[in-house]
């Protein structure tokens, strides 16, 4: 009797914790969702991107240059830096990795910002040109000296976008744009824009083969 008490008191012990597992995950406090590193991450050179893309106005895609075309938007290689580099400020202190990267033919090792878990697909192409906007995730990069994680990327942050991208939308030749602000119709446009750019139903997009695969 004693025993029977305790197999039925493990038993639903295990279904409440497999059902606050769920709530949990299901309610964007999942796996991945305390990895917001607000904190600067350490990197080969000390890189502004509020100097190179806010003062400057160079565009993502310059370092960037795989994400409107692959799953991942890359690192710059040190050719791009040297593009500029080789004149401006030759000989300063802070390049010296890029110049010793340069000489050797070895790559700069960047870090991570952002990290999402193993088991979640994302593709930059993907958005990219369907017109959501890189600020859209990554937030006002043009206005950070050190890059952070602007918000947790958890389940109900991509889902809250997945299931009403309209919302979203923007012309593709302003993706890339970090002040773009939506127009007073968005709605209006964002139908037109999700016709136009093929983007798939609200329904398709939250289906959970989309981000797991």
């Amino acid at each position: 009797m004693r025993r029977n008490r305790w197999v039925k008191r493990a038993f639903w012990g295990g279904v409440m914790g497999g059902f606050v597992l769920l709530l949990v995950v299901f309610s964007g406090v999942g796996v991945g969702a305390f990895e917001q590193r607000t904190r600067p991450v350490p990197q080969p050179v000390p890189f502004s991107h509020a100097f190179h893309a806010g003062g400057l106005g160079l565009s993502c895609r310059y370092c960037h240059a795989a994400v409107e075309r692959a799953g991942y938007a890359g690192f710059p290689p040190t050719e791009t830096c040297m593009t500029c580099h080789t004149y401006i400020k030759p000989t300063s202190s802070l390049l010296a990795p890029v110049r010793a990267s340069w000489e050797k033919g070895e790559p700069l090792r960047w870090n991570r910002v952002i990290n999402l878990p193993d088991f979640v697909y994302f593709n930059h192409s993907a958005h990219v040109n369907k017109g959501i906007g890189c600020a859209e995730c990554h937030g006002r990069v043009d206005q950070m000296a050190v890059v952070y994680q602007p918000q947790a990327f958890t389940m109900k942050f991509c889902l809250d976008c997945h299931r009403n991208p309209t919302a979203r939308l923007r012309p593709k030749e302003e993706v890339m744009n970090m002040a773009y602000t939506p127009p007073a119709d968005q709605k209006e446009l964002g139908k037109r824009l999700a016709e136009l750019y093929h983007v798939r139903s609200p329904a398709a997009l939250s289906d959970c083969s989309t981000c797991h695969r």
